[in-house]
């Protein structure tokens, strides 16, 4: 079968993946000309009567949790659709942004029902691209023929909206999936009209090895990441200081800047700059690129010298830092020692917590055997799921059927797991007092409610989720 593109997006319930949930989920395939194929996809999906949204999120696309049980599918049902469906032999997923947010939604829904969290992006030979780094990079090396629009502070800015506004694409609704697919799908045909040999380069990008091989030459690579200082346009010259020691990827260096001053460092001191994300931190020049999440790379020979200086890159001072790096010894090793520092390894549990599971996907891969299992589970509908009892070897999928049950078939619960859940929910919304999630809810709509700029339609809404949330309090 010929690859597609699928092209989607994603309306939520806050930023977390592992806490929060899709509210809304937009799609539309293209053929790899970006002429539509079929009909746009468009679903609400209901809220599980376990969360509590983000106020602020849903002030933002206006969907409330009621209008997800009025007109949405369970989150079980659009799954069953999505990899019935949408995943097809040979579609390539792609959004703005998606790699980094949407993806991550996508991944920890189907774990939390029972699929494959990861099948959909590598089996039949799908894959994912995202266009973020792709009009960050446009912008940064090819510019012409596209309007570029700048951020009310003056920086440069690639946002979908700003985008669509400058450049006459339909968006008839910001922060709706179903809009910002199509503006999505119109941004990518300008870049391919315009530029045509760079969006083809980055979609070939898509391919881990190519990456792999292009980083780990001798020379450096321009390097365009949401990293990167905004005044460069995000795009600099990268040399890879050595292999991440963990997982695949690169330990890339920011050339623009002298390494002297961190070569000799300590891992404990390495740690403690990289780590620090606060305002007075200053920029740690080092970055992980993993091969496979699509990062926009190019080999020098794509920046001539009105480039680097329209990106303020000094190619003189660029060559003495990196001989300085070229000569280090040990830096690699200990650039790896400060990640062990900020990300210890995880020890096993011993004993899995409920309250936990939901989040507890990048804990371990999931073995075949207990795939198999997991397909019955998915298999099970109302009739056969009181009685369904599956002995997984790993316990986090025994963790997780309780939950499974309670969210999809709640009236086939059995009295004890029916007070289970119930304990379960009151654990999750209320453990902590004045510090609890249900506390911090009400804190945050009664905050939103109070500002002098909140129109009367955000009052309305807000007013419907205190509603929703004491509609879904257990008793205390």
């Amino acid at each position: 079968m010929a690859s597609t593109f699928y092209f989607y997006d994603l309306e939520t319930s806050g930023i977390s993946p592992r806490r929060d949930r899709i509210m809304q989920f937009g799609g539309q395939r293209t053929d790899l000309s970006l002429k539509p194929i079929g009909k746009p996809d468009n679903f609400i999906i209901k809220l599980d009567d376990d969360v509590l949204p983000q106020p602020d999120a849903i002030l933002t696309h206006d969907i409330t949790p009621q209008k997800t049980r009025a007109d949405g599918l369970s989150e079980r049902e659009f799954l069953h659709f999505f990899t019935d469906k949408i995943v097809q032999p040979g579609t390539i997923f792609v959004g703005f942004n998606n790699i980094r947010f949407d993806d991550e939604f996508i991944r920890f829904s189907l774990w939390r029902n029972f699929f494959d969290a990861y099948e959909w992006q590598w089996k039949l030979n799908c894959s994912r691209w995202d266009l973020l780094d792709v009009a960050r990079m446009t912008r940064a090396l090819r510019p012409d023929g596209i309007q570029w629009p700048f951020a009310p502070d003056g920086k440069p800015t690639v946002r979908l909206e700003m985008m669509a506004t400058i450049n006459k694409l339909s968006h008839s609704s910001v922060h709706d999936a179903a809009s910002d697919v199509r503006v999505s799908i119109a941004l990518a045909r300008l870049i391919r009209l315009k530029q045509p040999k760079l969006f083809e380069y980055l979609l070939n990008l898509r391919n881990k090895t190519k990456v792999e091989v292009l980083v780990n030459g001798s020379e450096p690579v321009v390097y365009t990441s949401g990293h990167y200082p905004n005044e460069y346009e995000k795009t600099t010259m990268a040399m890879m200081v050595g292999p991440r020691a963990d997982q695949p990827g690169a330990l890339m260096y920011d050339l623009r800047i002298d390494p002297k001053p961190f070569l000799k460092l300590e891992p404990a001191q390495l740690a403690k700059l990289w780590s620090d994300h606060s305002k007075e931190a200053k920029y740690f020049p080092v970055k992980i690129l993993s091969y496979n999440r699509c990062p926009a790379i190019a080999p020098l020979n794509v920046l001539d010298k009105k480039d680097a200086k329209r990106l303020g890159l000094d190619l003189k001072k660029v060559d003495k830092h990196l001989a300085k790096l070229k000569a280090a010894d040990g830096f690699a090793d200990r650039l790896n020692k400060a990640l062990e520092i900020i990300h210890p390894p995880k020890q096993p549990k011993l004993v899995v917590n409920e309250d936990e599971v939901d989040g507890l996907l990048y804990d371990g891969f999931v073995s075949q055997p207990d795939k198999t299992r997991m397909s019955v589970v998915r298999a099970a509908d109302a009739e056969t799921i009181s009685d369904l009892t599956v002995d997984f070897d790993d316990e986090r999928l025994t963790a997780l059927l309780p939950l499974y049950k309670a969210r999809n078939f709640p009236k086939n619960l059995t009295s004890v797991e029916a007070a289970n859940w119930e304990k379960f929910k009151a654990r999750k919304l209320l453990a902590g007092g004045e510090g609890s999630a249900a506390a911090k809810y009400f804190q945050r709509i009664s905050e939103l409610a109070s500002k002098p700029m909140t129109s009367r339609q955000q009052k309305h809404v807000l007013k419907e989720l205190e509603i929703y949330g004491e509609s879904i309090l257990p008793a205390a």
